[in-house]
Parts: C-alpha cells; structure tokens; sequence
C-alpha cells in the first residue's frame, strides 16, 4: 500500500556545468524509477549553510511530495548516496 511521502534534497551545484532543472529531473527520474508518483516537486532555491560542511558553503533545496510503497524508500536513498548531484536527503511520512 503507497503512501505519502515528503522528501528534501539538497543539491550540491558547486561546479557543475548542469542547470539545476536538469538536477532536480535527474533526481525525480530516479525517484519514480523505484515506484514513486510524484505529487508536486518545489524548488525551494539556494540557500547558505551556518557551517562548511565538506567543503560546501551551500546547495540548493527541492522539496518533492510523492507516494511510495515503504520498502521503497530505502532503495530511494542507497540509489541517490550514488549520486554525486546530491548532497543530502531527508523523507518523512505526511499523514
């Protein structure tokens, strides 16, 4: 049974040739490679981290609303560890 998921991504577009559009479409591909609808994708903008973390100063945020079958979300975040587009992911369950 799918349900609703809320995830945040944040790219890391620190010398990419890329545009972030085709970042945010690489990741919502991937997202619906696994099973998941997505419901609404939100480009949230860049913003600055307090701390350097690895190097990066900051990255650019997408908040994407999908539905997904629980065991799904696993296989979700050991596929985008693998990419080097993303920088950090967080999901929660929306009730």
């Amino acid at each position: 049974m799918k349900r609703k998921y809320e995830g945040v991504i944040v790219l890391n577009t620190k010398g990419k040739d890329e545009s972030v559009e085709t970042m945010v479409s690489t990741v919502s591909k991937e997202l619906e490679g696994f099973g998941a609808e997505l419901n609404e994708v939100e480009q949230l903008g860049r913003k600055e981290f307090i701390y350097n973390a690895r190097h990066l100063e900051g990255g650019f945020y997408v908040n994407y609303k999908f539905n997904a079958e629980p065991s799904s979300i696993v296989q979700i975040r050991e596929k985008l560890k693998l990419n080097n587009d993303v920088f950090l992911q967080h999901y929660q369950r929306v009730i």
